[in-house]
């Protein structure tokens, strides 16, 4: 009797493709998370730098925004000033250089002051005080000249008489040639109608060229620190309802304008009606 052969039993295994896919799928999770925790760190890194930034220019340090308290604020060693319209942080001025801009500035008003002196002078031994005038303050040294000293009524010519006077002046200026020189005219408010002046503007703008001509005409000055600016009647240092107030507003002005001024000082050059 043959025997027959016993096949063992063995277990069925169940198909594992989908292993495959699963794996991919947690190996992008982790990437993804890996990812989005990057991205947290740099925003922390952000918040915290922008949050310092702030409390230094609001507060001087002490900060406002802390972050998780995990850094407290520090006032940083040099805060210097920020630019509200660049959002660029400048420098402070350092202790050296703050000294030198000093010395500058007492330099330039010891040589503003001694020009005053000198043109004060002239104007007193040549009996101008009232033609000429001048004034030094935070922003300039102008020397203010009636028309009546220069010109005819209604010209622009300079009188062939006070030709010396603007030679005399343009010497004076020889002893400050850095600085820049503005020269102004100004009229009263009687208007101007004829053929050659159609407008207060045209005769003041006219007037403070050819002033300007004149002191040019000493080569020791350099044409391109002057600028002749012509303001009609809108500058009055008068009322223009008497005579003699109408004399004083029409006028030649020279002004020589400062390089170093102090910093808490806006300066307007070309409105000097608020500077007398």
């Amino acid at each position: 009797m043959s025997k027959k052969t016993r096949h063992e039993p063995h277990e069925e295994h169940a198909d594992e493709s989908w292993l495959l896919p699963y794996a991919d799928l947690l190996t992008l999770l982790l990437a993804l998370f890996l990812v989005l925790y990057a991205m947290s760190a740099s925003d922390a890194k952000k918040f915290q730098e922008m949050s310092e930034a702030f409390s230094s220019v609001l507060n001087g340090g002490a900060s406002v925004l802390e972050y998780n308290n995990t850094k407290p604020s520090q006032e940083p060693a040099d805060v210097g000033k920020f630019n509200a319209v660049t959002n660029v942080k400048t420098e402070a001025p350092k202790p050296t250089e703050q000294a030198a801009r000093e010395a500058l500035m007492k330099k330039e008003q010891e040589e503003l002051e001694k020009l005053k002196q000198q043109l004060d002078k002239y104007i007193k031994d040549n009996g101008l005080t009232t033609e000429l005038s001048t004034k030094l303050n935070h922003s300039q040294l102008m020397i203010t000249i009636r028309d009546n000293a220069l010109f005819a009524s209604g010209e622009a010519v300079i009188k062939t008489d006070s030709r010396k006077l603007a030679e005399e002046i343009s010497k004076m200026l020889q002893q400050v040639p850095a600085y820049d020189i503005i020269v102004s005219g100004h009229t009263d408010n009687v208007p101007m109608n004829s053929a050659k002046y159609p407008s207060n503007w045209d005769l003041s703008s006219d007037r403070a060229l050819q002033f300007m001509k004149i002191l040019l005409l000493n080569k020791s000055l350099d044409p391109k620190r002057f600028m002749p600016i012509g303001y009609g009647e809108y500058h009055p240092i008068a009322t223009n309802d008497t005579s003699a107030g109408r004399a004083k507003n029409r006028r030649v002005e020279v002004s020589i304008i400062r390089k170093y001024q102090d910093n808490n000082a806006y300066i307007n050059v070309t409105n000097t009606k608020d500077e007398k």
